[in-house]
């Protein structure tokens, strides 16, 4: 039988719960604007609107807001995409160094 390639394999590491904690409702219910610069974040034990684990730590900008996600534009490589994520799985980026 064919092995199974599915949406989340070989992301053991990537998807590991780091502090054991629930989604709490206010991370659910975030409101983010649009042209704010967001970290893929991605929250393992929720996986409606979870962007594909290739895109985990990219850096975007939140483009539109579609129901309750957010289509978040980045750039692989050079080619521009926009991915769609529910708001569990993106947290703002701020650039203090």
């Amino acid at each position: 039988m064919r092995r199974s390639r599915g949406f989340r394999n070989k992301t053991r590491r990537t998807l590991k719960a780091k502090n054991r904690t629930r989604v709490t409702i206010t991370k659910r219910l975030k409101e983010l604007e649009l042209g704010t610069q967001v970290v893929i974040a991605l929250e393992p034990s929720f996986q409606d609107g979870m962007p594909h684990p290739r895109y985990q730590g990219i850096i975007g900008k939140i483009t539109e807001k579609r129901g309750r996600a957010y289509l978040v534009s980045i750039k692989d490589k050079n080619k521009p995409k926009i991915l769609i994520a529910a708001p569990e799985h993106v947290k703002p980026f701020n650039n203090t160094q």
